[in-house]
């Protein structure tokens, strides 16, 4: 008996492992505090028979803006809540941050089906503070009505998508926003520098060489006519 219920028990774990762990999630595990990131909400189907049709992600506090990245099929709506106390930062006072993004689908184009997942991409600012982590409370709702509410503890059955903040050099957004952006100069044509430049200038070399030279063959034939 012990033979027998052993494989039986393992087995189970197998079949049971990648349901526990197909949760969504948000995408790096890590970002750097400040500046501008994205982001992606990651979601699973994790139905045998329905499909995902509408997802809400709460933002954490702190993201003061945030943009969508537009996915055919899906409507996107942005909620903004007004903050308590104002908050200086060094690009001004921020008296608003984003509260929810809703995600819905319509028609077939508009849908998770069973043992696919979605990226569903952002670009928020991060907020100040490196060592601690962001919560984006999920709720995904399919179309038979069912809902998974992902707004539990990271060691529960539907725990809340969670990122971690490190500390991090400014990026390009950052760097653009305080003047302080790098100009890219632009690729040399094909008639300038050393690059694409030079097999143009050595094929102007031969012709003027061969021009030449058949120039002085009709002289040479010229003067052999007189001389005979």
């Amino acid at each position: 008996m012990r033979i027998s219920l052993i494989p039986a028990t393992a087995l189970a774990a197998l079949v049971l492992a990648p349901v526990a762990g197909a949760h969504v999630t948000v995408q790096p595990a890590e970002l750097p505090a400040g500046g501008f990131a994205r982001v992606d909400v990651r979601v699973p189907n994790e139905s045998d028979t329905a499909g995902t049709v509408k997802l809400v992600v709460q933002m954490p506090d702190g993201v003061a803006f945030a943009s969508f990245e537009p996915i055919a099929g899906w409507s996107v709506e942005v909620e903004r809540e007004t903050l308590a106390e104002p908050v200086t930062t060094e690009h001004g006072e921020i008296t608003e941050q984003v509260s929810t993004i809703t995600w819905t689908g319509d028609g077939e184009a508009g849908i998770i089906p069973p043992g696919a997942f979605q990226d569903f991409g952002l670009s928020i600012s991060v907020p100040e503070g490196a060592d601690r982590d962001l919560t984006f409370k999920a709720v995904q709702t399919y179309d038979d009505g069912e809902v998974a509410r992902w707004i539990g503890d990271p060691d529960s059955d539907e725990p809340a998508p969670t990122v971690s903040l490190v500390e991090g050099a400014a990026d390009d957004h950052d760097a653009a926003a305080a003047g302080e952006g790098t100009e890219v100069a632009a690729p040399a044509d094909d008639h300038d520098g050393d690059g694409q430049g030079a097999p143009a200038a050595v094929t102007w070399i031969a012709l003027g060489l061969a021009g030449a030279a058949l120039l002085a063959a009709l002289g040479a034939i010229a003067r052999g006519r007189r001389v005979a």
